[in-house]
């Protein structure tokens, strides 16, 4: 009887050890599984942020490429409005002196006018007078003289 006692209570010692075990086992799972998951949220995580600085500076190299086509398309502007004056031909030296004379005067033009508007307005009127006509002759300043260019002989 004995033996039989020995036997059973092995029988049952194994399968409380097994069944031990398969729990351990599921518990060691358990946390194996959370931290997985943990590890995989920091890394997506990390990967969003990689994306976001990549998509950032594609969108700051395509930012600097629009700058620079915008400043060379400046560029081809003026180069064009000087090749443009180069291939007038010259005429009687009078005619030159009016056509040299033609942005500076009606710069000056421009500026009289200017002044003439804002010492007839009244005090209401000249502040919007003064913000109108100013843009215009700056604007027509800077850009009649702006573009004109030493020209290469």
């Amino acid at each position: 009887m004995e033996s039989v006692i020995n036997l059973a209570g092995s029988i049952a010692g194994g399968g409380v050890f097994g069944l031990l075990g398969t729990a351990l086992g599921r518990l060691a799972s358990y946390f194996e599984r959370r931290q997985t998951l943990q590890f995989d949220r920091l890394r997506w995580s990390h990967e969003l942020k990689m994306r976001e600085l990549e998509n950032a500076a594609v969108l700051a190299g395509a930012e600097a490429d629009r700058e620079r086509l915008a400043a060379a398309g400046a560029w081809h502007g003026l180069h064009a409005s000087i090749a443009a004056d180069a291939t007038i031909p010259s005429s009687y030296a009078w005619v030159d002196a009016i056509r040299a004379l033609t942005r500076p005067l009606l710069t000056l033009l421009l500026w009289a006018i200017s002044a003439m508007i804002w010492l007839s307005a009244g005090p209401d009127g000249q502040a919007a007078i003064i913000e109108a006509t100013s843009f215009a002759a700056i604007a027509a300043t800077l850009w009649w003289f702006g573009d004109r260019g030493s020209k290469p002989k």
